[in-house]
């Protein structure tokens, strides 16, 4: 082990989340764990911590087993494909894992070995005849997800053979009244088998001395420790009779590690991944056994037992170090209720990400605002969230943001200018209340630095609007140009504090200020000059949300391919276009389209082009001609570049990537302009994407040569 005598180097810190179960997908309430986590290891990258961020996908055990037979596939085909779904998920969130790993990997089969054996060589690990459910009918002993019955503690019905889902005790299948095979539902008999068991009561004194001595862990939960532990541990039963999709017990024919004594490993095998992969080290050598490198564990109070008495007693038994933290939150309530798919409100992460105007970091935000370090339920009322996103996210911070940067773009030619003594010592008086974001941060009460950051916002927008400088750049351009300059310094400032709750918005606004990359920045930016001699042209990143996500599952505009037939110049208007489009079906096969394309296309470019229009848009007249829909174009402030799909033909549809086409096509609602420019569409790497969905076709994603971000309209 590195001794504490030895040099100390820059603390290592060692961030994990619980292990999602590879049986379903992510759901908003798997989320605010993730991204709890995420904006933790943010915010303390920001503040130049040598921190790494691991997690893995649960994979092993019964409900693997219970899920792969039902679709007719075997486990590891099941486990890849929710891998793949977890990863793209996670991403579309922006929770940046440095190893996002799986526990059926080798270093997860080495670590649950080399955690046996050395159990084993300490006398912690024994053999013990047990009593166990058999099912005669299928002719297996019935692991805990495979019975089911009443809870023998508080009468909870339908509950699985090894936790209670209602009161959160810990049980063995026998113990179930009335129980039944989840199989074929059929009466169990018992039976006896040869397990092995963990001597988990011969670390109550260690566990106690560990929870007096560690300040960190929250009092309710320690509460709740000490409670088990009041009453007596009991041996821990670590084997389970075959079949069953894990790890076998070397030396056994027909016995497997029960899934959480390797689950909490695949904390371990994600470190060693990491470690191989970019320090040349081992985990053990880098963090698990390096008493100068600190371990912070965050998890759901639903398995507060498994992390707070199994799993610092193995490492006990082994001899690796114990978790520094473990912060625990408490479970997601959906408008005041919990989750449920017979409610109708269970929400994976896909459905959040399917509906109009439900941005990623929407979500990221509200939960932020909600979370502190206590354990308390998160309750997503749709109308709070609404309003928080509209009053708070877009209407506070989003518009000082964009009213000071367009300001300078419209009346300074996007300059800045050097700021005085006079506005120094204005910036100076901020200064407290950037240490006050960054302690609460520090001290994982993101609800209060989610204050500090809209109390900032609203000082900026104060600032802004007493100095007026709609009228003062009339009178007197040079202090004007020191005012919206002090306002572009309050906007970077906000951008970095923001950054570990909405690192993408914060990054766009970073970079319009000159920063190319937000990689090496930290806290310390805070008091430097903002960078750019110009910045970018601003646009609008967030926009209002109209309607919620349970309001909202069908896409409002109705998009088709259309073809060009027809280009003539508007005889009233030097900047538009009349064009003939066909598209290809409806009462009305040919429409006319009035389109500002003149300054950027020649007719002959138009004519014979696929285009892509929004066909249920309310008709307006422009200098005495009627448009009957608009085509989609991208603009990044510079270029207007026309969408046009290759592959596909006049009246196809066009629509998000997962959605359901028929019921977009059958849409009867008329849409104003306005609200068409609320779905915020967007180019990202070259598709138009409506939040995180590409625009497509049954025949093709739909791509357009244009600026990243460019707003598609």
């Amino acid at each position: 082990m590195v001794k504490k005598s030895e040099a100390r180097q820059k603390e290592k810190i060692l961030v994990t989340a619980a292990l999602p179960y590879a049986n379903g997908p992510i759901h908003l309430g798997h989320l605010v764990e993730y991204i709890q986590a995420d904006i933790l290891v943010r915010f303390l990258r920001f503040s130049g911590k040598d921190v790494v961020f691991v997690c893995a996908d649960d994979t092993h055990g019964t409900p693997i087993e219970l899920a792969a037979a039902k679709e007719k596939i075997a486990p590891e085909e099941l486990i890849s494909k929710y891998y793949g779904e977890h990863t793209a998920d996670f991403s579309a969130f922006h929770v940046d894992f440095d190893v996002y790993h799986s526990t059926n990997s080798p270093e997860n089969k080495f670590y649950s070995d080399l955690f046996f054996k050395k159990l084993t060589e300490k006398g912690f690990i024994y053999e013990r005849l047990v009593e166990l459910t058999y099912c005669e009918n299928d002719k297996r002993y019935l692991p805990d997800r495979y019975v089911k019955g009443k809870c023998p503690k508080c009468g909870a019905e339908d509950q699985y053979g090894d936790q209670c889902e209602r009161c959160n005790s810990i049980y063995q299948p026998v113990d179930l009244v009335e129980p039944h095979c989840s199989i074929c539902g059929s009466v169990p008999v018992r039976k006896q088998s040869l397990h092995y068991f963990f001597k988990l009561s011969s670390f109550s004194q260690q566990l106690q001395q560990w929870l007096g001595g560690n300040k960190l862990i929250q009092d309710d939960v320690r509460h709740f420790v000490e409670g088990w532990l009041k009453s007596g541990l009991q041996d821990w039963d670590i084997s389970r009779d075959g079949p069953y999709f894990g790890f076998k017990i070397p030396g056994e024919l027909n016995k497997y590690y029960y899934v959480w004594l390797d689950a909490p490993i695949g904390y371990i095998a994600a470190t060693e991944k990491y470690c191989k992969e970019k320090l040349n080290k081992t985990a053990l050598e880098a963090y698990w056994q390096n008493y100068d490198a600190k371990i912070i564990h965050f998890i759901g109070k639903d398995i507060i037992y498994f992390h707070l008495l199994f799993w610092p007693s193995m490492l006990l038994a082994a001899g690796f170090n114990l978790p520094s933290d473990i912060v625990v939150h408490g479970h997601l309530t959906i408008n005041g209720e919990k989750m449920s798919k017979s409610r109708g409100n269970f929400l994976t992460a896909r459905d959040y990400l399917a509906v109009a105007g439900h941005e990623p970091e929407f979500l990221r935000f509200y939960y932020a605002s909600h979370l502190t370090k206590a354990l308390a339920d998160i309750n997503l009322d749709f109308e709070d969230f609404k309003g928080k996103t509209n009053n708070d996210l877009v209407s506070n911070i989003a518009n000082f943001v964009h009213r000071t940067l367009v300001f300078i773009n419209n009346n300074f030619d996007s300059k800045l200018d050097n700021i005085g003594d006079d506005e120094k010592f204005f910036l100076q008086q901020l200064q407290p209340k950037y240490e006050s974001v960054i302690k609460h941060y520090s001290e994982y009460n993101f609800k209060e630095a989610v204050k500090g950051i809209l109390e900032l916002s609203s000082i900026g927008n104060r600032y802004f609007q007493e100095n007026q400088p709609w009228q003062l750049v009339k009178t007197d351009k040079k202090k004007c140009h020191k005012v919206v300059s002090v306002a572009a310094a309050i906007v970077r400032n906000l951008a970095i504090l923001s950054f570990p709750i909405l690192p993408k918005y914060s990054e766009k606004i970073l970079r319009l200020l000159g920063y190319e990359s937000t990689k090496n920045l930290g806290l310390g930016e805070l008091d430097k000059p903002v960078p750019a001699k110009k910045i970018l042209a601003a646009r609008i990143i967030f926009a209002p949300i109209e309607e919620t996500i349970l309001m909202a599952s069908v896409f409002p505009a109705v998009l088709k391919v259309g073809k060009v037939e027809e280009v003539t110049e508007h005889p009233d208007a030097d900047k538009l276009y009349v064009l003939k489009v066909d598209i290809g079906s409806g009462k009305q096969k040919i429409i006319q389209l009035v389109a500002g394309l003149r300054p950027y296309y020649k007719k002959a470019e138009l004519l014979g082009r696929n285009i892509v229009v929004v066909s249920n848009l309310k008709h307006a007249k422009f200098r005495g001609y009627e448009s009957q829909g608009m085509l989609l174009a991208a603009d990044d402030g510079n270029r207007v570049v026309v969408v046009s799909p290759e592959l596909s033909q006049p009246g196809d549809l066009v629509y998000p990537e997962g959605s359901d086409p028929e019921k977009i096509a059958s849409s009867r609602k008329q849409l104003a302009i306005e609200e068409f420019y609320r779905l915020n569409l967007r180019v990202n790497d070259e598709h138009i994407v409506y939040g995180t969905k590409p625009l497509r076709t049954a025949k093709e994603i739909i791509s357009v040569d244009a600026a990243e971000d460019a707003v598609v309209r």
